[in-house]
């Protein structure tokens, strides 16, 4: 058995289980959309995992704003990797814990990128959304130019249109209009 018949066979089990529940007399039944799930064409690399024997860590009396809650407590978090020496300090938060933690997400993508380089897997992120960025940016600029040149073709439309209107105010063979009805 195939995966995705495997998955169809699955969604419809708990579609049918959902409509059974709510015609029991548990909820009404309301409309809603199935949508499959979606599968990346180029998944990201796995996230970098440090040993923790190659990682020092040391807790440091906080700066910055933030008055005594943060000057007095030693709630920022310090980590060296040893074999690279990459030194990484954090003090996002007030818990040593959630510091110590987010410190080491930090580490991970440094110590990946000094490894890895272009092929990492923030360098990789980081491409993608410049990629899309500058889609973005050529596909606002493709529309802006777009109304601007049908600005242009609508003015130029306009001059045509009050040129020959002009040019039919005008009196033809030198005559003027007004000697014509007064000269009789």
């Amino acid at each position: 058995m195939s995966l995705s018949t495997l998955h169809r066979r699955l969604l419809l089990r708990s579609i049918s289980e959902v409509r059974m529940k709510c015609s029991s007399g548990l909820g009404s039944l309301k409309p809603f959309s199935i949508s499959w799930p979606q599968q990346a064409t180029k998944p990201f690399p796995p996230r970098r995992k440090l040993d923790d024997e190659d990682i020092t860590g040391s807790y440091l009396k906080g700066w910055g704003p933030g008055g005594q809650k943060i000057n007095k407590t030693n709630s920022a978090v310090q980590l060296i990797h040893q074999p690279t020496g990459i030194v990484v300090k954090c003090q996002a938060t007030r818990s040593q814990s959630q510091n110590r933690k987010i410190a080491h997400e930090i580490l991970a993508e440094k110590v990946d990128i000094m490894e890895k380089g272009n092929k990492s897997r923030t360098a990789i992120k980081t491409a993608l959304r410049r990629k899309r960025k500058a889609s973005k940016t050529k596909k606002s600029r493709r529309k802006y130019r777009v109304l601007q040149e049908e600005k242009e073709k609508m003015k130029q439309m306009l001059t045509a249109q009050e040129d020959v209107q002009h040019k039919a105010d005008l009196p033809q063979d030198g005559i003027s209009r007004e000697g014509e009805k007064g000269g009789g």
